[in-house]
C-alpha cells in the first residue's frame, strides 16, 4: 500500500520545514521510521489504523534524529565531478581503475583492462556523450551479471523471475514488482563490490516470498545470505558518484 493510500490519513507525505517524510500504512504493530541511503529519504510506517495526529507526533518527536541520520549519509565520500579524461579514476566492481581515453575512426567501446578502462571514442566526442558511453557500458555489466546470479538463486530460493531491467536510479538499488515478477536494478551497481551486488539481487528475490521488509524476511535473508547486514553496510558506505 502506498502512502496515503488508507482514509486514516492524507496522501501527501509529512512535512516539517527542510525534512519531508514519505507515510506508509502497513500491516504492523508498532511504527518504523527509517532514512535511507544515498539521499536521505524518509519513511515513516505506521499502523493501518494509527491516527495520523499520532504519526505527526511521532515524526517530531525524532526530527533531531532524522537530520543527524541525513547529514551522515550525505556527508560520505562523494566522488569530484567526471571529466572523462586519462587518468580519472573509476570503479568497477569495488576496484578502483584509472581511464584511457583513445580517440579513433573506429567504433566506439569501452573494455575493461587489467590495469585501466579502455574508452574508444570519435575525435570530438563531448564529456556528455563519453559519460553516456560508459553509463550504457555499466548498464550491460549489470545486465550480465545478475543474469548470472539470477539462475544461480532461482533453484536456491524456490523463485522465478520473468523479466530484468536495469536503469540508472537515484534513490534505489533496486525494486520488485512482485505481481509481474520483474526484478528492476540501479545500473550502478557495477561499480560496488561484487558481494554487495549479490546482496541486493538476492534481496530482491527474496521479495518474491516475503513482500515486506519484516521479520520474516529477515529471517529468509539469515537464512540463505547469513552476512547480509554486513554487506548492506559495505553497499551504502562505499563512495558515490557525483551525479548519485
Amino acid at each position: 500500500m502506498k502512502a496515503g493510500a488508507s482514509s486514516f490519513g492524507p496522501p501527501a507525505p509529512l512535512r516539517f520545514g527542510e525534512v519531508e517524510i514519505e507515510l506508509l500504512r502497513k500491516k504492523i504493530k508498532n511504527m518504523h521510521l527509517r532514512v535511507y541511503p544515498p539521499d536521505g529519504r524518509v519513511r515513516l510506517s505506521v499502523p493501518y489504523r494509527m491516527p495520523i495526529e499520532a504519526a505527526c507526533a511521532f515524526a517530531a518527536s525524532h526530527l533531531d534524529w532524522i537530520r543527524t541520520k541525513r547529514q551522515s549519509l550525505l556527508g560520505r565520500e562523494r566522488l569530484p565531478p567526471f571529466s572523462y579524461c586519462d587518468g580519472e579514476s573509476h570503479f568497477v566492481w569495488g576496484t578502483r581503475y584509472p581511464l584511457r581515453v583513445v580517440e579513433g575512426t573506429g567504433a566506439r567501446a569501452v573494455e575493461l583492462l587489467p590495469n585501466e578502462i579502455l574508452l574508444r571514442v570519435l575525435p570530438g566526442t563531448t564529456r556528455e556523450q563519453k559519460g553516456d558511453l560508459l553509463a550504457l557500458w555499466y548498464r550491460g555489466l549489470v545486465r550480465r551479471a545478475a543474469s548470472i546470479l539470477i539462475a544461480e538463486w532461482e533453484p536456491r530460493l524456490g523463485v522465478q523471475v520473468n523479466g530484468l531491467f536495469v536503469q540508472r536510479m537515484k534513490t534505489r538499488w533496486g525494486s520488485c514488482n512482485i505481481r509481474h515478477r520483474h526484478i528492476r536494478l540501479n545500473s550502478e551497481l557495477a561499480k560496488k563490490p561484487s558481494d554487495c551486488f549479490e546482496y541486493v539481487v538476492v534481496h530482491e528475490l527474496a521479495h518474491l516470498l516475503v513482500r515486506l521488509h519484516d521479520h520474516r524476511f529477515r529471517a529468509l535473508l539469515d537464512r540463505f545470505l547469513p552476512d547480509w547486514r554486513t554487506r548492506q553496510r559495505r553497499l551504502n558506505d562505499f563512495p558515490r558518484d557525483p551525479a548519485i
